[in-house]
């Protein structure tokens, strides 16, 4: 049996990690002298309310080569013969090379894929792998189909205000926004073949954001094939609800999730930001 493993950036929805027997290793928030794993012992909606209160910033450290082979070795014990990682992109964190390591150390053989994406393009790819797993694939063929997935992935983010990304480390090309518009709503997305952020347009209004969000997703993406979309958001429910019911509306997806975006990756988008993550095939 091959398990399947990935960090706590994936943002898949919990019903889903447990259908597919998805094995997720949690990053970390430090908060001053605190320090939580990632949605196990800080929530996302707690998250992002202290976030809005507290003055102190918070920062993220990535999971350890321990944290990987423990749960390497929990799927051994749960039968796995071969084991697959995938992690949120290299260009973000030091996960990738984090768990190549583990994968280098384990009693089983794993391979290691860098999704060269956050959140859901993480995420997708790992639900492709355990579809793939399920359907009786051995690893050459789950990475080729993981691969596939992602040529294809189109993430799109809109967030409040800059100044998370800059503050979190990840702003990537979206730098040149910094200066005198932090008031402004930056819009960006994933290069999934750098792994990068970089910038597609700036908002002043929350509707004019909305509209390039949209835009800039489905400009991208086949309408006309079988989508697969998911909106993730910070701790903005009923808004990400509208979005997704327009989505719905107009295109019909064959899945369409909603999630809140954990607080790792929450730390570099804050609150009321908005993505729209997903593939047509």
């Amino acid at each position: 049996m091959i398990a399947i493993i990935t960090d706590s950036t994936c943002d898949i929805p919990a019903d889903l990690v447990e259908k597919y027997n998805i094995y997720i290793v949690p990053q970390y928030i430090i908060w001053g002298d605190e320090q939580f794993k990632d949605r196990l012992e800080l929530s996302p909606e707690d998250f992002y309310q202290r976030m809005q209160t507290d003055p102190q910033r918070p920062t993220s450290a990535q999971a350890t080569r321990d944290d990987f082979l423990s749960a390497i070795e929990t799927a051994v014990g749960n039968g796995a013969s071969e084991a697959l990682i995938l992690t949120v992109s290299s260009a973000m964190s030091g996960t990738f090379q984090t768990a190549t390591t583990a994968a280098e150390m384990a009693p089983i053989p794993v391979s290691v894929i860098d999704s060269k994406g956050p959140t859901m393009s993480l995420g997708w790819q790992v639900l492709e792998a355990a579809r793939a797993r399920d359907s009786g694939a051995a690893m050459a063929e789950i990475v080729a189909r993981v691969v596939t997935v992602r040529q294809k992935l189109v993430q799109v983010v809109a967030m409040q205000s800059i100044k998370y990304l800059e503050y979190g480390g990840r702003i990537g090309d979206a730098a040149k926004y910094v200066g005198t518009l932090l008031k402004v709503k930056p819009v960006v997305r994933i290069n999934h073949k750098t792994g990068r952020v970089e910038p597609v347009g700036l908002a002043r209004t929350q509707q004019a954001m909305l509209h390039i969000l949209h835009k800039k997703f489905f400009d991208a993406i086949d309408p006309g094939g079988k989508l697969h979309i998911a909106v993730l958001h910070g701790n903005i429910p009923e808004e990400a609800q509208r979005l997704a019911n327009r989505i719905r509306e107009e295109f019909q997806p064959v899945i369409l999730l909603i999630n809140i975006t954990g607080p790792v990756l929450g730390i570099n988008t804050g609150p009321g930001a908005l993505a729209l993550c997903g593939f047509s095939g």
